[in-house]
Parts: structure tokens; sequence; C-alpha cells
């Protein structure tokens, strides 16, 4: 009789009812429409899809704990192992996975993953029995932890996006320095007539505005596609490249070397290299310097990501002379290295530490004035020229600032909309400023003008219809052409209206004005051409010119086209 009763008692121990598992599935196929769809399909969503994300992981917590019918110990248990386990990986991760998005990212990506292993275990176990379910309940938390330690991070996409790699492979930049261990550099090419058209002396162009005039291109590229004459690969950085005659210029990181380059334009082989014992990465953008380099009067002068200038000979990269403009204006990166390229206005050079500008005699390096701190920015000085008057315009965090190049004097300050700034302002046609708001915020458009006495500053309009980030806009014939998140846009500058809004690119972007045409390089490595005219949208053609993501900002001088990332470079030739 005793016996008959335990084994009852036991039988019904072993016994439990299912698991409920649909409002499981139903919170995590929300979860994932929210984390991964909404910014596939409604580009700018990142922060409503991470959101998701979360709150779907915790829905997921609040359905086991409290709806699921599971045992208490099963209940408890994988709280606790989940926790743990979170806790326990994000300990043992790649540096580039903890860093990455300020240290957010590893669990952007681990609690939905995780919310997912964790329902289908729900659902393929639910009768089984106690053992078995226990069992394969704690190797699936094991394993939707811990394949994130297999993983590395090599960088970031312009929709905030993560670009995955196995950890143990080897990075391009550790593939580039175990093929060039003893690269040889080639001879100085004569400079000749014939290549003195080749001229970009920085950043963007002579006027940091992005527009190529008096060039045109054969836009029929079915017939004459641009023609590839060179490829090799690089260091990482962001740099784009400086050209002159037959010679190019750009920034590069070398294991721990920050590293100014020489290059021949014609066969893309080393000319010269100089090195600095410095080396910047985030899991943003990478490795590797920031700033492009600027060419004036024989010179090249160069900002690493660490807060070192240098001016160097551009013949041969001896130093001319170096400063350390982290240290002469007390300032910090604030997160992605410092950014600006150096702006060159008679025997001045003027640099940003972040959002504080730095001036220096471009012969001897002497630290000739410093200007007020706007905050963060990674934005670069330029010169605009209002009402005859030549003045630094730099954009920070918490306004814009007008500055004498001379002596730093303070001219003007326009306080908008704070936020951290990435691109260059530029001019309308009348002499009007468009601003950037930065973080996707939207752009404005300013008239300064100067009274004698006074600058008046009048805001025209603010738009939303464009929020450059990153990525760079140029303006032609009244409107503006940049980005709005990954889709290429065209406002009107008179209402700041927006005509179309299309293509999906990322990438950067340079103006042809004399034939309206827009030659954008994609976040892709696709080379892309497409019509600048505001009244409809057209995509001519496109043509793959480079392999992986790509941020640096293209360069055509005359009839050649230079493109690089932060693993290769190439040029091209357009006819």
């Amino acid at each position: 009789m005793f016996n008959r009763k335990k084994q009852v008692l036991t039988n019904n121990s072993e016994t439990h009812k299912p698991i409920r598992v649909w409002p499981g599935i139903l919170i995590v196929v929300l979860q994932w429409a929210i984390w991964f769809g909404t910014p596939v399909f409604i580009p700018g969503t990142f922060i409503i899809g991470v959101a998701g994300g979360v709150i779907g992981g915790l829905a997921i917590l609040l359905w086991w704990i409290f709806f699921s019918r599971a045992h208490v110990f099963e209940r408890l248990g994988a709280i606790v192992l989940i926790f743990v386990g979170l806790y326990t990986t994000s300990q043992i991760i790649h540096t580039s996975l903890a860093t990455a998005g300020q240290g957010m990212f590893f669990g952007i990506y681990a609690i939905p993953l995780l919310s997912l292993a964790f329902v289908v275990w729900a659902v393929v176990t639910q009768r089984f029995s106690n053992s078995v379910r226990r069992v394969t309940m704690i190797l699936t938390i094991l394993v939707a932890c811990g394949v994130w330690t297999v993983l590395r991070v090599d960088g970031i996409t312009g929709d905030e996006g993560a670009n995955f790699s196995w950890r143990w492979t080897q990075t391009s930049e550790e593939e580039l320095l175990s093929q060039t261990s003893n690269e040889l550099m080639s001879e100085l090419p004569v400079l000749s007539a014939a290549v003195e058209k080749y001229n970009w002396p920085g950043f963007r162009g002579a006027l940091r505005n992005g527009i190529v005039s008096n060039v045109q291109i054969n836009d029929d590229w079915a017939t004459v596609p641009p023609k590839e004459l060179w490829r090799r690969p690089i260091g990482p950085a962001c740099s784009s490249f400086a050209v002159y005659g037959n010679l190019f210029y750009t920034q590069e990181q070398r294991g721990e070397d920050e590293i100014v380059a020489c290059y021949n334009l014609a066969s893309g082989e080393p000319v010269w290299r100089h090195s600095d014992k410095a080396r910047f990465y985030d899991s943003h953008a990478g490795a590797g310097p920031r700033g492009t380099p600027t060419l004036s009067n024989g010179n090249v002068y160069a900002f690493g990501a660490t807060g070192i200038l240098n001016a160097l000979d551009a013949k041969n990269g001896t130093v001319l002379w170096s400063r350390n403009v982290a240290s002469d204006t007390n300032t910090k990166d604030s997160g992605w290295g410092f950014s600006s390229s150096p702006l060159v206005i008679d025997s001045v050079v003027v640099i940003a530490a972040t959002g504080k500008l730095a001036a220096y005699n471009t012969i001897t390096g002497d630290l000739l004035w410093l200007g007020p701190d706007i905050g963060d920015s990674y934005s670069s000085p330029h010169l605009f020229f209002i009402d005859g008057i030549p003045q630094v315009v730099m954009m920070g965090q918490t306004a814009t600032v007008s500055l004498n190049p001379q002596n730093g004097t303070q001219y003007w300050e326009y306080k908008w909309s704070p936020g951290t700034r990435i691109v260059q302002p530029a001019l309308t046609a009348n002499g009007d400023i468009l601003l950037t708001a930065g973080e996707k915020k939207g752009m404005c458009r300013i008239t300064v003008s100067n009274t004698g006495d006074k600058w008046d500053i009048k805001e025209h309009w603010s738009t939303i219809r464009m929020r450059p980030d990153f990525n760079d806009f140029v303006v032609n014939k009244g409107y503006a052409y940049g980005y709005e998140g990954p889709s290429l846009a065209c406002i009107d500058l008179k209402d700041g209206k927006r005509m179309w809004k299309k293509g999906r690119y990322g990438g950067q972007l340079i103006l042809l004005p004399d034939q309206d045409l827009l030659l954008v390089l994609s976040e892709k490595g696709k080379l892309v051409l497409v019509k600048a005219l505001p009244d409809t949208y057209a995509e001519l053609a496109q043509l793959q010119v480079i392999e992986g993501r790509t941020w640096n900002h293209p360069v055509l001088v005359a009839d050649k086209l230079l493109v690089r990332n932060t693993e290769e470079m190439a040029a091209y030739l357009i006819e």
C-alpha cells in the first residue's frame, strides 16, 4: 500500500503542464520585426530598433517568470543563468565588440539573439522530460551568449550596423603588414607641364566644397566605362587625398605607426612615408588618422588622430616642424579621434582640436592664437569671404563661430540646435551659409552681414528634410544634394523643401557642375553617376570600384579618380 502511494507520487512529480509558449513566440516575432526589420525598411530608425530589441528582451523575461507555466526551478534558474552568462561573456569578448557603440553594441545584438534562442528552445523542448529540458536550457543559454566570444567588429556601417568577422582571422591591416614589411620606395617622378593639371590641395578640394569645376566626363559608361589604372592595399584611415602633379598624399595606420604617405599618381607606388609612434582606434571607424593632408607652397600639413600636427616637405617627407595640438589646446579627443584637416591661409595653418581652433605659423610652427572652445566637433575649419572679409568658420557642438584667421579675434557666433557636427558648412550662390545640426537633426540657412561695427545674423529656414550626419553635401544652382539617412536627397535652398529622396547609397559624393552630375562613392564601394537636377532623380550608371565599407571622400583631378577605404585604394581613368 505504501509502495503504491509512493509510486503514484513519483509519477505525478514527473508530469507537468506543457509550457505556454505562444506569448514567447509572439514577443520574439515582434522583437525581431522591430529590432531587425524596422532599420532595414525604414532608414534612420536604428534607435527604434534598439528599443524594440531591449524591450522585447524584458518582455521575454516577464513571460518566462509569470506566464510560461514552467517549473519554478526552471524559471528562476534561467533568469540567473541568463544574467550570469551575459555578464561573463561581456568580460571576455573582443575589445572591438566590448567598446562598439560606446559599449552598448554587445547588449544590442546579444539580447535579441538570446531571446530567439530561448524561445526556440522552449518550443522544441516543451514536452521533453524535466532533466532533458533543463540540460538543453543550460546549453542554449551558454551557446547563445558564448557565440559572441568568437567574433570581432570590423567597423560600423552608416546605418549603425556592425560588420562582424571571426575573432581569429587577420585584419586587413595585419595582412598588409605581413606583406609589405620590406617594401621599397619608388623614385620621385619628374614634374612636367602635362601633369600640373592634377591639383587637389586637400580635403574636398581647394574650397572644401566637393565641387570639381571645368571638368567634363563621358557619362555613357556602357560604352566608355571608367578604366582601372592601378589598385593596392593601404593601411586603415578615414583620410582622403591631396594631389599635386604626379604625386598624391594620404594618411594611414600601420601597426603602432601613424603614417603620412606620398604615392606616385601614375602607378600607385610609394614614394616616401613619415611615421609617428601613435595609434588611435575606435570600433566605429576603426584604426588610423581621420583627417586629410593639406598641400601649400611645397609643404604638406597633416593632422593625426592623436593630436600630432606635422609640416613636411612634400618632395621627400622631411620634417619641417611638428606640434602636439592636443597639448597646446589642453584638449582630449571625445571618442572618435581628432578628425580635422588643416586649413592653410597665407602664412597661417589652422587646425581644430575637437571644437577648439589653434593657429600656427606655416614656416616656423609657432603657436599664433587659440580660439574659443565650442564643444565636440569632427568638422574642419572652413575659409569663407563674407562681405569681402576672410574668416575661419568652425561648427561646434554649442555654436558656430567665425574668427579672424590672422589673430583669432571672434567676428560672430551663432547658436543653433546643439549637436556634434561632422560635415562642412557651405555657401549658397548669394553668400548665405548652410549649417548642419549634426546627429541627423537637420540643417539651416542663415545670412551673415557686416554693418561696420557689428555682425548681423538672420535665419531663413531650418529643415529636417535633409539631415547630414557624416556624409557631406554639395550645392548646385539653388539646390543642395546630400543625404537623408543612407538615401540621396535634394532640397530647394529657397525654403528647405525636399525635391526628391532616392537611392540608398551612403558614402560620399562630389559635384561636376558643368554637367550637373554627381559622382557618388557609396558605402559599399560602388561609383554611381547621378544627375544633379531638382525636377527628377536619375541614376545614369554605376560600377563597383572598391571592396569593403567606404567612408572616405573620393577625389577627381582632371581625368583621374582616386578612391580608398580602410583596406585598399585605386585609381581610375574617367574620360
